[in-house]
């Protein structure tokens, strides 16, 4: 019998693992699918995955920095998801990372999967903080979209973040939410797709999305 496919978890020092980890191990078994999850920072193991999840906490810059820091990383992800076309999801600054660049503390280059920038959040309302943290409500833009399947507008999903993606293209916008205007909450092409809030941590939401992604043939 053929071993399960792989997801595999790129750990790099920032993001959360072992939250998300179990988070991917809940959606396989509550979907009767058998899947090896496994969290790692070598390239190879990364390389022979079925599918590739990209976590991210704290400043984009030192996301960026953390991933050049394992050799041949950065290299393996252009292969695995812009080479060989596999599914590939981004969390949080993991999303961020797929900009044409990111301008906290300074500008910093990202993979330019997805033509764009990331920039300060400055909602509309004085009232509402920096950084977004807590549960808000999305907008879906893309319903059509496979990962999106059964998330309603109004799914709560869990955010933690000062700094927004702004596709140059907003075809590539496919969910959002409201912090004093319109924030992008995925962001998508071909086999990519990012969120900014934290699937592991959006219970019922965030766990249709993962099981959505393990699903996902792009």
């Amino acid at each position: 019998m053929p071993a399960p496919p792989t997801v595999a978890i790129v750990d790099y020092g920032s993001g959360n693992l072992r939250s998300a980890a179990k988070a991917f191990e809940r959606a396989a078994r509550e979907a009767g699918r058998a899947v090896t999850v496994e969290v790692t920072g070598e390239p190879e193991r990364v390389r022979r995955a079925e599918r590739v999840v990209l976590p991210g906490v704290g400043a984009f810059g030192d996301c960026r920095a953390g991933l050049a820091a394992l050799p041949g990383m950065t290299a393996t992800l252009e292969e695995v998801a812009i080479g060989a076309g596999r599914p590939f999801l981004g969390i949080c600054v993991g999303m961020q990372l797929m900009a044409s660049v990111g301008r906290e503390h300074g500008d910093h280059p990202g993979f330019g999967w997805i033509p764009g920038e990331v920039t300060a959040l400055s909602p509309a309302d004085p009232m509402l903080k920096v950084p977004h943290m807590g549960w808000n409500d999305l907008t879906v833009l893309d319903a059509g979209h496979p990962v999106l399947a059964g998330l309603a507008d109004g799914a709560d999903v869990y955010f933690v973040h000062s700094y927004r993606m702004v596709p140059a293209d907003p075809a590539h916008i496919l969910a959002t939410a409201d912090y004093g205007g319109p924030v992008p909450a995925v962001v998508g092409r071909d086999n990519l797709i990012g969120t900014q809030f934290h699937p592991e941590k959006s219970q019922a939401a965030g766990l249709r999305l993962i099981s959505n992604f393990l699903e996902w043939r792009p």
